[in-house]
């Protein structure tokens, strides 16, 4: 029987639903992006202190990209227990391994006290990072979506992609205010610590409110309906993995190309740009980390604007938009960034994230409805995660190398412009999904016929 949106009513609120995986997301990018920040203002100092400055924030950005290497396992991994036993579950696990590795990071030795066994320990750290992550997405969005209203799905399954700003401006404001108050001798000793030993913290208030939130009732509706299947058909139900490859696989690779220049230029514009900023144009690393607070906190705002405005026009039309424009901004970026104040870096940043939000909002709902619900964690994820490792892993490292080979941010230009480019084509060739019952799948006549892991996918 197919479900309606008064079916997939829980007695956990909206509301309720939503604030769980915001705040919950928002800890886990406040990890993950601490890191980036760290690794652009201090690790190349502290792991790497043989280095020449350019080459030690190249290093540090090496460590910073080999977590998403990790990002792709944790979406097969998570992707693949999420879709068989609940999403619930595995986000919980999601945010004790994230918070637990940011926390050791913070008591970590430096290169000066164990030599080479301080970037070793780190770089492990990172990796279960980016692991954590790499499970951590899928189910946040995906417990919103499936909870929610089919006709504001994009509005509510944008909160949880605000995580990511959210998390990005508490990094960046702890960060600041410690360079505020401490000597840059101070921070570099202990100072840079104090933002990872406050993960543990935060993780508690997370588990917290996690917790109180019930399974999502498309998930559990699907899972009854394959079980009863199986017992009637006596065959075996095929993994996630295998169903997604088999039924999905121009969706993942739909998902994979709209991440390009979402992913790259978000890297390129939040965290190579401090990086930057510090050693190419000498701006204050204060200044630095103020700008790209102040454009993440706009970000915040703007992100359940565009996923609202993705309800009332479409996904596409709004993923276009923020493609075609970043692409064309990233010819700008720089020379706003080399004016050299605070207000230029300010607005370099803001009207690069504005394009960003235009894609990264509608994202939620658009992987969401790309897959049917019991393999619904796996593609979502598999696609989103996947394209990390080609595309944001080695942003801020590209960036990096092409500034230093080149002396010039025109080839920095020209790659993210490459990966908007890649951005559109990919959208160009999906179906709009806007509205789509996620639970039609479910009783598709095919899906009856053969199994869940049969089911053929369906576009509204």
């Amino acid at each position: 029987m197919a479900s309606s949106p008064d079916a997939a009513r829980t007695s956990s609120p909206l509301w309720k639903v939503v604030g769980a995986s915001l705040i919950g997301t928002t800890i886990e990018w406040y990890d993950y992006f601490l890191y980036g920040t760290a690794a652009a203002l201090v690790f190349g100092k502290v792991f790497f202190p043989n280095s020449d400055p350019l080459t030690g924030t190249l290093l540090a950005f090496l460590t910073y990209a080999i977590g998403f290497a990790a990002r792709p396992l944790g979406a097969l991994v998570f992707g693949h227990f999420g879709d068989r036993i609940g999403r619930k579950k595995l986000l919980v696990v999601s945010l004790l391994l994230m918070g637990g590795s940011t926390t050791l990071i913070g008591l970590l030795p430096t290169y000066h006290q164990v030599g080479v066994l301080a970037p070793v320990l780190l770089t492990t750290l990172r990796l279960v990072q980016g692991f954590a992550l790499g499970g951590e997405w899928g189910g946040a969005v995906l417990l919103v979506s499936e909870h929610g209203d089919p006709r504001r799905r994009g509005f509510w399954a944008s909160w949880p992609q605000g995580g990511a700003p959210a998390g990005n401006l508490l990094a960046a404001g702890v960060l600041s205010l410690l360079t505020a108050v401490q000597s840059d001798a101070t921070f570099l000793a202990w100072g840079w610590r104090v933002p990872f030993l406050l993960s543990a913290l935060l993780v508690m208030v997370g588990m917290w409110i996690r917790l109180s939130v019930d399974e999502s009732p498309l998930f559990k509706q699907a899972l009854a309906q394959a079980e009863a299947r199986r017992a009637a058909q006596r065959t075996p139900e095929q993994p996630p993995l295998v169903a997604v490859l088999r039924h999905h696989w121009r969706e993942v690779l739909v998902a994979m190309g709209a991440r390009m220049a979402e992913n790259i230029s978000y890297y390129v514009m939040t965290t190579f740009v401090l990086a930057y900023a510090v050693t190419h144009v000498h701006l204050p690393k204060q200044t630095a980390l103020n700008a790209v607070l102040v454009a993440s906190a706009i970000q915040f705002a703007l992100i359940p604007l565009f996923g609202a405005l993705s309800d009332r026009v479409g996904r596409k039309p709004v993923y276009l938009v923020g493609a075609v424009g970043v692409g064309v901004w990233a010819f700008f970026f720089f020379t706003v960034v080399d004016a050299r104040s605070f207000g230029s870096l300010l607005a370099a940043v803001t009207i690069g994230l504005v394009f960003h939000s235009a894609m990264y909002a509608p994202q939620a709902a658009f992987f969401s409805e790309l897959f049917a619900t019991r393999m619904r964690y796996s593609g979502a994820s598999i696609g989103a995660q996947f394209a990390s490792v080609a595309a944001g892993a080695p942003a801020p490292l590209i960036a990096t190398a092409l500034l230093k080979d080149y002396g010039s941010s025109t080839p920095i230009s020209v790659y993210v412009a490459i990966a908007a480019v890649i951005t559109v084509l990919a959208v160009l060739c999906a179906k709009e999904t806007r509205g789509r019952d996620l639970a039609e799948v479910e009783s598709d006549p095919q899906v009856a016929a053969a199994g869940v892991a049969d089911a053929k996918t369906v576009t509204a």
